[in-house]
């Protein structure tokens, strides 16, 4: 029979360059495309042979096999599925995005029969192949007929199709690679490309090299198999694999949901924190699957990001691909699988939040960005919070939940106070704790940058509010411990009061432009003075974060909260009071300022005038 030339049904000059240069984001997906259409093939014929046996012959073991010829610069990828018939090859390959598989699928559709695995849906993966090869062609002959057909296309316009003789049924695609793609003759990269895109695809891929066949793939998914039948040595050489990590996993999920979607999903918490958990772009780490095969690990709607921790794999038998399949489809079936996988997630957590020693590994590991969750997901603030962990005043070394604060809370404690900071011993020593401490008052702290934000979206927890031990708070005195208190006689608080309320005066009229308010402290007991954030302002933790990442470049004015029971504060009351308004008492009130900035890790504004008014009070304290 004469050798046939056809146009491809499109502009073909326009849309191969489409698919060639933009569709794909790298070359080497075309393997994957190829090598998927081969299972599809095999799939098909599998499905047809329930009801009709005769089609496999005496070939029933399904393959693919690679075979580079370096001498002849082409790679062949063959199947023995199903095959194509002429009108197939020119209506399934001759017109570009027409795909044979959704064909298929519309067909047992109409039968009413859903059980089919079919990976390709757009019919533009086999077009891939120009992206390496200037000339293809392939070789085919369906299960059920006796001719075999040629089909070749260098990809510009047109492409012939001629019948030739072919002893077995199914496909050999020839790409005759351009000169500079040869590196997918090696055998090495094959591989490779096939371990990392086409490893769990049921039908085994062989690499053919001088007449012997080695088989490249697993062709069987670890997540499909049922959890009795895998044990631990395997799920830990698998997680190694996939998370290409050394340590054991902390945590193993895997699990199968099924409903208004199925999927299954083998995931697992490090036991170790991975170098990359605060990148900016906080991405995840799971692999999503279609059928077993690997499709992209960049699927931002898969998990939030704030289980970007969790390593794995997640396949589905139902989610519908884009044209590339390298981007899912906006596609609310994917918004099922996160929930599902989130929910999962949380209830296996919770059980292993049970032992203290065992869950503080994974919270020293993952507690910051697990709490990322409370600012980000609303739905699910509650379940997280419940599963938080926090160092306090009480319990610096040990991890407590919330549930145990509470549970210790003093008589008259309205409110959860905490405190933020760099560093858990650092914050220990805060003038800010100084009262929440004489009061036996716990106070939690908090020394990740989300913990900034997430007490406000959370608000309250058991009919508690956070309130923060930093900024202008309610009166301490209505909390008691059991402590006796020093009280003074009414008179001795009479003159004392007059002279502070001086001495606060006075102290405004110098500090005014420089700070927000000056006011007596209820929570200061050792220190003289301290500075704090009013009650809707920044935390001054906050403020020096946003400074260090240059995202404000002005200072927030402070209140100076002064003690009024501490000696240095009644001295200079009463220098206040005799000379107020001298440049003594002006050097005295903003080295109080600069005292309360070194105490909160504040740099100075001015060293040099302070390092001024530190050496003339030395010199008069010294009487040089």
């Amino acid at each position: 029979m004469a050798t046939e030339t056809f146009p491809f049904q499109s502009d073909v000059s326009k849309l191969l360059d489409i698919v060639v240069h933009a569709l794909y984001s790298n070359k080497q997906i075309f393997l994957r495309e190829l090598i998927s259409n081969a299972a599809d093939a095999c799939d098909r014929l599998r499905y047809l042979a329930l009801t009709n046996p005769g089609l496999l012959g005496d070939d029933a073991v399904f393959r693919i096999v690679l075979t580079p010829e370096n001498a002849a610069g082409s790679l062949t990828i063959s199947d023995n599925g199903i095959g194509m018939n002429r009108n197939e090859l020119v209506e399934n390959i001759g017109t570009i995005a027409r795909s044979g598989t959704v064909a298929f699928i519309e067909h047992l559709k109409s039968e009413k029969k859903e059980d089919c695995n079919m990976i390709g849906q757009f019919g533009v993966g086999f077009y891939s192949a120009f992206m390496v090869a200037h000339t293809v062609e392939v070789i085919t002959r369906r299960a059920d007929t006796n001719s075999g057909w040629r089909w070749v296309s260098d990809g510009k316009g047109t492409f012939t199709v001629e019948e030739v003789p072919k002893e077995n049924r199914g496909t050999h695609i020839i790409l005759h690679l351009k000169q500079d793609e040869h590196e997918y003759l090696e055998s090495p990269r094959l591989r490779h490309l096939v371990k990392t895109y086409s490893d769990h695809i049921a039908i085994p891929v062989l690499l053919r090299e001088e007449d012997k066949e080695e088989s490249v793939n697993e062709a069987a998914a670890l997540w499909t198999r049922p959890r009795s039948e895998i044990n631990t040595d395997q799920y830990r050489e698998f997680y190694r694999n996939v998370g290409h990590s050394l340590d054991e996993p902390w945590l193993t999920l895997h699990y199968k949901g099924e409903g208004a979607i199925e999927y299954t999903g083998l995931l697992f918490v490090p036991s170790v924190r991975p170098f990359d958990l605060f990148h900016q772009d906080r991405k995840h780490h799971v692999q999503l699957y279609i059928r077993r095969v690997f499709v992209t690990e960049d699927c931002p709607d898969l998990l939030p990001a704030w289980l970007r921790f969790l390593k794995g794999v997640v396949d589905s038998q139902d989610l519908p691909l884009n044209i590339s399949r390298e981007v899912l489809q906006h596609n609310p079936l994917l918004a099922k699988i996160r929930g599902g996988l989130v929910r999962r997630f949380l209830t296996d957590l919770k059980k292993r939040s049970n032992t203290q020693e065992d869950y503080s590994v994974f919270w020293n590991n993952f507690g910051a960005v697990l709490k990322e969750g409370l600012y980000e997901d609303f739905e699910r603030k509650t379940e997280i919070i419940e599963l938080c962990r926090f160092h306090t005043t009480d319990s610096p070394e040990e991890l407590v939940s919330l549930e145990t604060y509470v549970g210790r809370m003093k008589d008259g404690q309205e409110a959860i106070y905490y405190i933020t900071g760099d560093a858990a011993d650092v914050l220990m020593r805060s003038p800010h704790l100084e009262g929440f401490r004489a009061k036996g008052i716990e106070v939690l702290l908090l020394t990740d940058p989300i913990d900034e934000f997430w007490p406000a979206t959370i608000g309250e927890f058991a009919g508690k509010k956070f309130v923060s031990a930093a900024h202008a708070i309610p009166d301490l005195s209505t909390i008691t411990n059991g402590t006796q208190e020093v009280h003074e006689s009414a008179d001795e608080h009479k003159d004392i009061s007059a002279t502070l309320e001086s001495l606060l005066r006075a102290l405004k009229k110098v500090l005014g432009p420089i700070i927000k308010d000056v006011r007596f402290s209820d929570r200061l007991t050792e220190s003289p003075v301290c500075l704090v954030a009013d009650q809707n302002d920044m935390s001054l933790h906050l403020e020096r974060l946003l400074r260090q990442h240059r995202q404000i470049d002005h200072t927030v004015p402070r209140v100076l909260e002064i003690n009024p029971r501490h000696s240095l504060i009644r001295r200079i009351a009463d220098m206040a009071q005799r000379d107020g308004e001298s440049s003594d008492f002006t050097d005295v009130a903003l080295l109080l300022l600069d005292q309360a900035r070194i105490m909160n890790g504040e740099p100075l504004p001015d060293t040099t005038a302070f390092t001024r008014r530190m050496t003339v009070l030395m010199e008069r304290g010294l009487n040089l």
